[in-house]
């Protein structure tokens, strides 16, 4: 693969200094990774390990860093724990990595922001999609934290735009998980938009990350004049409640964000319950961008498998740091983190951004259509 790499100037002979003081000459530039490998996100941080080796093996087979230097990955599994989260990046910090990609939760990157913050290190979040995120409490810039995927509340915008102009829905329920940020995220930008729009929200349910029976939710939807389910969850608890409404004869459109893309959905909701549901993502395998068919077709390769939305986030998030460096010319954190800032037109898997003054991408939705658990049908929104 062919990758344009920005900013190629830096001498030869990058020097580190060695802790006795001795200079010593740089072999290799260090990124580290800190990835939900186990525990309750295992099923997004893996693929986003994935995607981050394959980004790291691209690069070095196109010639490497900073005129020619190798690239090597520190990756610490962090649980799924936010405690652990900031452990991890405490660790890669100390052993001198230049930037750290991930992790994938929206807490589990909160929790690791002061480590960021008071090490100066570059940190680029690959699916992390909560809103402000960027921002700390008194709504000032965390410098040092960027990511590659749009906020919640741009996906609740569309996902309203979606059900009420393409799928003509005007009466909908809403589902969703009050103990879950991004939940309730989704939910309140999809109502904001969707009664905006003069549409109804007849109803709406709650459920509990964990969950298993949704019995009750689903006998009182049951008795709703509504016309399609808004349900913004992950996708274990999507896949259940998609198979457990079908079961109770709600044979309705069902609509989530990027939670919902994951393989274990489909295998928890069964194939022939996975049909009508659609998902507003940041990537899709049906797409005919060039770079895109290439990703996937070395994915495959790499892994036996294809790829999925994770997967992809972390392949940018991991080349747009790579290609910071090289625009910087330099491991210098402050360059590297400079340069992520200044990016713009980046041509990646998930689409071709440029970063705002937030440190967030400024890019097109994909809102994705299952038919028997297959993916048969992508739309993509421009940013407005």
């Amino acid at each position: 693969m062919n990758f344009k790499k920005l900013g190629l100037g830096l001498v030869a002979g990058v020097m580190l200094w060695s802790n006795s003081g001795a200079v010593l000459a740089q072999e290799s530039v260090v990124l580290g990774g800190n990835f939900e490998l186990s525990g309750q996100y295992a099923a997004y941080g893996t693929p986003m390990r994935e995607g981050f080796d394959l980004a790291i093996k691209h690069m070095n087979e196109n010639g490497g860093l900073l005129d020619g230097l190798t690239v090597e990955a520190v990756v610490y599994d962090n649980t799924s724990d936010m405690t652990e989260s900031a452990a991890v990046t405490t660790r890669l910090a100390n052993e001198g990595v230049v930037g750290v990609v991930g992790p994938a939760t929206t807490g589990d990157v909160l929790a690791q922001v002061p480590v960021l913050q008071e090490n100066q290190l570059p940190g680029v979040v690959p699916a992390a999609t909560g809103d402000g995120l960027t921002l700390d409490d008194n709504g000032e810039l965390l410098e040092y934290l960027f990511r590659v995927c749009f906020e919640d509340s741009y996906q609740g915008y569309v996902g309203a735009n979606y059900m009420f102009d393409t799928l003509g829905v005007t009466r909908v329920a809403v589902v969703s998980d009050q103990t879950l940020d991004y939940s309730v995220g989704l939910r309140d930008a999809f109502v904001a938009q969707f009664t905006a729009l003069g549409g109804t929200v007849v109803t709406e349910e709650t459920l509990t990350t964990g969950d298993t029976d949704f019995s009750a939710a689903l006998t009182n939807l049951l008795t709703q004049d509504v016309e399609a389910l808004y349900v913004p969850v992950y996708y274990t608890e999507a896949g259940l409640f998609i198979k457990q409404a079908r079961e109770f004869g709600l044979d309705l459109p069902v609509m989530g964000a990027d939670g919902y893309h994951n393989d274990t959905l489909v295998e928890l909701a069964g194939d022939a319950n996975a049909t009508d549901v659609y998902y507003t993502s940041h990537f899709s395998l049906l797409s005919e961008n060039e770079k895109t068919v290439e990703f996937v077709a070395a994915f495959e390769e790499e892994y036996g498998k294809q790829p999925d939305t994770f997967s992809a986030l972390a392949y940018d998030a991991t080349l747009l740091l790579m290609n910071a460096i090289d625009t910087a010319g330099s491991t210098d954190r402050d360059a590297v983190r400079d340069a992520i800032s200044a990016t713009t037109d980046f041509e990646g898997v998930t689409g071709t951004f440029s970063m705002d003054e937030n440190n967030n991408p400024v890019k097109s939705v994909v809102v994705l259509g299952l038919e028997n658990g297959v993916e048969t049908s992508v739309v993509e929104v421009a940013p407005e």
